[in-house]
């Protein structure tokens, strides 16, 4: 029997032993029937807990998906992140890594609070009610995660460590008390951070912002501003470029130099910051931040009450209103004159809002020729403009344009005809010797503001007593806990909640025994999320935070996975928090996350998803239609992962169907033993098996794994092909290339996938199968497939030795039939060969 007639033979038994899909289940493979059975087996198996045994010599390799709020069931976006980061953390399950893919839930916030206050109850009934709807969806959506170690950070067990970690700040001199300006929700009442404010309203409801000073605690994260910086170059090349260029435009780095100014009616002369010292001579009025407790001080008395009045609106302005460049400027002369070190002039003193009260000291010299806000506000005063820098632009008085570039230095005395760095390093040199400057470094960052005046947050342990001040809570006493608060008693009043809790307000000085009174307000929920990935590697440590040789096992995490817009503000605040615990010894890394991989946006119609535009989409009624293996790998094969998914343009449906031919492939194979040794195999299905393999590898070790989605669909093909028109289902090359496609395909399609392996005759689970190895043999290909142009336009296509040399290919393409027809007599310009695969001749 010839080979032909011995796979024809291997197809009809195929035919009478294996029923098609419909004969089988009775309908198509449909994924969502095997869900609860292999939930079920994975419950029994768990193949996902992380081995803490030491003598455990397996690559040890951390894996972290961003932790979720419990403000409802998983979303879209959830469903796309978390395939994401499952897919990867499999693939290295299969590589035979001990892997830690954790999962908790960032469990304190304003939502939880705003729910209790509606539905009167405590908002711990409202979070752990979502907790556990959420943990139902993410082992319904089959996420590789260790459950062991989940955790929540409103359990006390969890928020005790934060007051520890603020107790250890605040001994370092990390955690500070002051008065600063805020931006304060009257609806909410609440401090809000500056991104939690839009176009001057509440992200949350929508309230006019308005700017309060309050006594607040911060963290001081300047202090870390260039470890901050400097240690961006641990993350070049794994980190996304736009997320380390966002966070150092968030720290601000600016060299130059801070000069004196002497105010009259003030004793003390005022320090500014400038980055061009050498345009000191253009210098034509001196601004003070509005808000600034200096504008208050130096201004002259019968100038007050304008002063009052202009404040009454600043207030009402964020910070990113103030500096947009598109605001008429507005002001106040204060009635007074500063002089200018350099040429002793007098130029007069403004209040202006385009100058904030914490940038520096909050005061600049304005020099309008070159800096466009100042050549704004002198246009809208009548202020003079002085050019101090020859820069080939026109005269800025004239045009309304400043000329901020470089050039030779005019109308500045000594250092006339120097250019920019040589009259910089000039007039610090002068400013110096008249004690009137010296070179220094700025930075745009700000101190953390951690306070919040809500309840639903980690108290900060700090009491205040009247003989002894601040007392730091003794780290016996921890945590403190919250006071059982519920319904209107979490009602926004003005102050923390806590505050009218007296009976938990009200304590006893550790030090001297007498009264004294507890801190009202609560840690910024950042805090919570700074530390929590240390958490997991011990997250039922009494002793500590975590436990500190767990942590040296685990950390730093190789691959973090998360949405861009935790771009500055988390990622900053546990980078910070990183390095203090560097400082004290309790981790050997400076870094937390070695890796990152943010993630798109799921959108519906070229838009955001929301209920008001009715274009949301519901992710439960998603995977009730066609199951979450379908859904995961729509998700996965749509774009790469860090480009937006638009639901309308994708389709379910194709998935499901792709989903039923790899189960039937499996379903056929799984009855027919295979005929021979691997090796007498199909060698054309072997090599595409194994060159898919090669492939896949480095697709997801790159993470384009849409692109390792659409490999595993020529698979597919391949097989079958070599079923129905090759070789024959018992050819082993078609055993192997069914086995490897559903190891492959377990990273996407964990259910099918799991079906698939158990038809093929294997025990459970396919997730720990082992990542299959590519024979270097079969990736040699014999010939590839050059494409030859005519003028940028595909002519022909030649089937080439990979080895060709240019000349060859050159000789080949000109006389092939195509390239002969479009040039129709013409002469050949040049012939540009990138061998072996491109060819373009250019005509004449």
């Amino acid at each position: 029997m010839d080979a032909a007639e011995d796979a024809e033979q291997g197809r009809q038994a195929v035919a009478e032993r294996v029923p098609g899909p419909e004969a089988a289940r009775g309908e198509p493979y449909d994924p969502r029937t095997v869900q609860e059975k292999w939930q079920e087996r994975w419950a029994v198996l768990d193949p996902f807990r992380a081995s803490d045994d030491p003598r455990d010599e397996r690559p040890r390799t951390y894996l972290l998906d961003m932790f979720p709020y419990p403000s409802g069931d998983l979303h879209m976006g959830h469903a796309e992140a978390y395939a994401i980061g499952d897919a990867i953390a499999r693939y290295f399950f299969q590589r035979g890594h001990n892997v830690l893919h954790p999962i908790g839930w960032d469990a304190f916030g304003l939502p939880a609070e705003n729910a209790a206050i509606r539905n009167n109850s405590h908002p711990a009934d409202w979070t752990y009610k979502n907790i556990e709807t959420q943990a139902a969806s993410f082992r319904r959506y089959a996420v590789s995660f260790d459950w062991s170690r989940r955790l929540y950070t409103c359990d006390p067990g969890y928020y005790r460590w934060n007051q520890w970690l603020f107790l250890r700040f605040y001994e370092r001199g990390l955690a500070y008390r002051k008065d600063g300006y805020v931006n304060w929700c009257p609806v909410d009442q609440t401090v809000l951070a500056n991104e939690q404010v839009i176009a001057g309203r509440c992200e949350r409801c929508g309230a006019e912002v308005v700017r309060r000073v309050l006594t607040q605690w911060y963290f001081k994260i300047t202090e870390y501003a260039e470890r901050l910086l400097e240690d961006m170059a641990q993350l070049e090349g794994n980190w996304p470029e736009p997320v380390l260029l966002m966070q150092r435009n968030w720290i601000g780095r600016s060299e130059g130099a801070e000069v004196q100014f002497t105010i009259e009616g003030r004793d003390e002369p005022v320090t500014v910051f400038t980055t061009r010292p050498d345009t000191l001579f253009g210098a034509t009025f001196f601004v003070i931040a509005a808000d600034s407790p200096l504008a208050t001080e130096v201004c002259a008395p019968e100038r007050l009450g304008a002063l009052e009045e202009y404040l009454s609106q600043v207030r009402k302005l964020t910070d990113i209103e103030r500096q947009s460049t598109e605001r008429e400027k507005t002001g106040v002369f204060l009635g007074r004159y500063a002089i200018n070190p350099v040429n002793g002039e007098q130029i007069p003193v403004w209040a202006a809002d385009y100058v904030l009260p914490d940038y520096g000291t909050g005061a600049i010299m304005a020099v309008p020729a070159h800096d466009q806000r100042d050549l704004d506000f002198a246009r809208a005063f009548g202020l003079p403009v002085r050019v101090v820098v020859r820069t080939g632009g026109d005269d800025p008085a004239e045009t309304g344009i400043a000329t901020p570039g470089d050039g030779e230095l005019i109308n500045s005395g000594p250092i006339d005809g120097l250019p920019k760095a040589e009259a910089i390093k000039a007039i610090i040199g002068i400013l110096a010797e008249r004690g009137l400057g010296k070179p220094a470094v700025n930075y745009r960052l700000r101190d953390w503001l951690v306070s919040r005046q809500r309840f639903w947050g980690t108290p900060i342990p700090i009491l205040y007593c009247p003989s002894c001040g601040e007392v730091p809570v003794p780290d016996d006493q921890l945590p403190v806990l919250l006071p059982d608060l519920r319904g209107q008693d979490l009602a926004p009043k003005g102050v923390s909640p806590l505050a009218a809790a007296t009976d938990w307000v009200n304590t006893e000085c550790p030090k001297c025994g007498g009264p004294a009174t507890r801190d009202t307000d609560t840690m910024d929920t950042f805090v919570d999320s700074s530390w929590y990935f240390l958490r997991y590697c011990s997250p039922s440590y009494g002793s500590g935070p975590f436990d500190v040789e767990a942590v040296r096992r685990w950390n730093p995490v190789y691959l973090y996975v998360g949405g861009s817009e935790h771009a500055i503000l988390h990622l900053m605040y546990s980078r910070f928090f990183v390095k203090v615990l560097h400082d004290m010894l309790m981790v050997d890394f400076t870094e937390p996350f070695t890796r990152l991989l943010n993630q798109g946006q799921v959108i519906n119609q070229g838009r955001a998803m929301s209920k008001s535009l009715g274009n949301g989409v519901d992710l439960g009624e998603q995977l009730a239609a066609h199951g979450v293996d379908a859904i995961r790998l729509t998700m996965i094969f749509a774009s790469p992962p860090a480009d937006d998914i638009d639901w309308a343009d994708v389709r379910p449906e194709a998935s499901v169907k792709f989903l039923g031919r790899v189960w039937r492939l499996a379903s056929e194979v799984g009855t027919v033993p295979p005929r021979g040794p691997l090796a007498s195999g199909d060698r054309e299905l072997r090599k595409v098996t194994h060159r898919t393999i090669d492939e896949v590898t480095k697709l997801v070790e790159s993470h384009r794994l849409n692109v390792a989605v659409a490999r595993l669909m020529e698979l597919v093909s391949a097989a079958r092909r070599a079923i129905d028109s090759g070789p024959g289902i018992a050819d082993p090359a078609v055993r192997e290339a069914a086995e490897n496609l559903t190891i492959m395909l377990s990273l996407f399609a964990p259910y099918t996938a799991e079906e698939s392996w158990e038809l093929l005759g294997h025990a459970p689970s396919v997730a720990l199968a082992g990542w299959p190895s590519a024979d270097p043999g079969l990736l040699i290909q014999d010939t590839v497939t050059c494409v030859v142009q005519v003028g940028g336009k595909v002519r022909d296509r030649l089937e080439v030795p990979p080895g060709i040399s240019e000349d060859e290919l050159r000789e080949l393409a000109l006389a092939a039939p195509g390239v002969s027809r479009a040039l129709a007599g013409r002469d050949v310009r040049m012939v540009i060969v990138r061998a072996p695969k491109l060819v373009n001749v250019v005509p004449v």
